[in-house]
């Protein structure tokens, strides 16, 4: 009789334990932060985080990681589908000798970034750096000040796509360079002002950028070709200053 009792005893602390850790590990589809959250917090609405880096692992693959209010979400390296959104609430990526956010994530990932403001206090490396992935989307983002690229696509996942739109990419080394493996990047309706070296590249064979209603100013070169690489202006609504034109056929 002792030793049945004992394994009922047993069994009931296992499924307490069981059921105490089973909520701890669950991810919510839906994730918020706030300038004063606490990245102890579930990241709800009602207890938000307080930095990307922390409601990134409680927030489900194909989730959303919304921003409550104003405030500085930190560096973060992305590793599956997500978007990251701020609706006109200023959300700060500020870095300094790093990048801003890293996108390493699997071949069919996709990832969206919208509504972020990345400042790289003149050394932080690239404001959004692709490693790898699917497809990513770069919408009204302000990036600026970053020592090597405002957007830096060099996914090794061939044929990964950036698409860039309403945002504004200034006062970085470059404004958007595509490389790696048979990259593409649309841009539209985007600024890209006084990058110290150019306002977009694509450099090596099959790595593409296709420029739409946007203008490029103030870079010592507008567009930058190079070992193959291939730039196209859709439409006549481009503009080009500082003596060069976006005006680039298919090569």
């Amino acid at each position: 009789m002792r030793t049945i009792t004992l394994l009922l005893v047993l069994a009931a602390l296992a499924s307490v334990s069981t059921f105490g850790v089973s909520p701890a590990q669950a991810q919510a589809t839906r994730t918020w932060v706030s300038g004063v959250g606490d990245d102890a917090n579930p990241c709800s609405r009602t207890a938000p985080c307080k930095t990307f880096a922390g409601a990134i692992s409680k927030t489900a693959p194909a989730g959303e990681i919304n921003v409550l209010d104003p405030g500085g979400f930190g560096a973060l390296t992305i590793t599956k589908s997500i978007t990251i959104r701020s609706d006109h609430i200023e959300a700060g990526v500020l870095v300094s000798g790093t990048n801003g956010i890293t996108v390493s994530a699997a071949a069919t990932d996709r990832v969206v970034l919208e509504g972020l403001d990345f400042e790289g206090l003149g050394s932080g490396l690239n404001g959004v750096n692709v490693v790898s992935g699917a497809l990513v989307y770069v919408i009204r983002c302000s990036i600026r000040h970053f020592t090597q690229n405002g957007i830096n696509m060099a996914s090794s996942t061939n044929g990964s796509r950036l698409l860039i739109s309403n945002s504004f990419i200034a006062f970085n080394a470059g404004g958007v360079s595509v490389h790696g493996t048979a990259n593409v990047a649309n841009i539209r309706n985007t600024e890209i002002d006084s990058n110290t070296s150019f306002a977009i590249q694509a450099n090596g064979t099959g790595n593409l950028i296709g420029v739409e209603t946007s203008f490029l100013s103030n870079s010592p070169t507008g567009i930058s070709l190079l070992a193959g690489g291939t730039a196209v202006s859709v439409g006549p609504s481009n503009v080009g200053a500082s003596g060069y034109t976006s005006v680039v056929p298919f090569q």
